[in-house]
């Protein structure tokens, strides 16, 4: 058998197991909506908290975001 034969046949052994994987591993759009809002809440949840402990470390910066913030709030038209 030449190379390129059992190249083939690895091949079409891999292509083989690969399908019923793929097939089993498609989830229903529910639980991957779940598993995406899930992940969304995780990562604001760290945001958050990456937020805050900026805050803590830079309270020089946060002030001036939190003058920044109020001069939008005060020239904001209704």
């Amino acid at each position: 058998m030449t190379d390129g034969e059992q190249r083939n046949r690895r091949q079409a052994g891999r292509d083989a197991r690969d399908l019923p994987d793929a097939q089993e591993d498609v989830p229903d759009a529910q639980e991957s909506d779940v598993v995406r809002r899930r992940r969304r809440a995780q990562f604001l949840r760290e945001l958050h908290e990456a937020k805050q402990l900026r805050d803590r470390v830079q309270p020089r910066r946060a002030r001036a975001a939190r003058m920044r913030q109020q001069m939008r709030m005060r020239t904001f038209r209704w």
